[in-house]
């Protein structure tokens, strides 16, 4: 399931026209197919942008709080990109 729902991820990084931060990668959010294939559900929380954009502007915190990268909260920790995602699936 780990390697499923990893590659999911890679596909809204770089599979995509556009590269999509999903912000909120949690159990809840992984939905199963009849084949127990995960699907990441729920992008509501989502954010639009170019492949060649490695960090993004961010006015609010975005995701569940137990989930959020530290990045979220303070820029002492490096600025907000698609690695937020990999930090809330670990």
């Amino acid at each position: 399931m780990a390697i499923g729902i990893a590659k999911g991820i890679e596909y809204l990084h770089l599979g995509c026209n556009q590269q999509i931060l999903y912000f909120d990668i949690k159990p809840h959010n992984i939905l199963l197919d009849h084949k127990f294939i995960p699907k990441i559900s729920d992008f509501g929380l989502a954010k639009l942008c170019s492949k060649e954009q490695s960090a993004v502007s961010m006015t609010a915190a975005r995701g569940t709080m137990d989930y959020i990268t530290p990045e979220m909260f303070s820029s002492n920790f490096g600025k907000v990109s698609y690695k937020s995602d990999v930090y809330s699936f670990c």
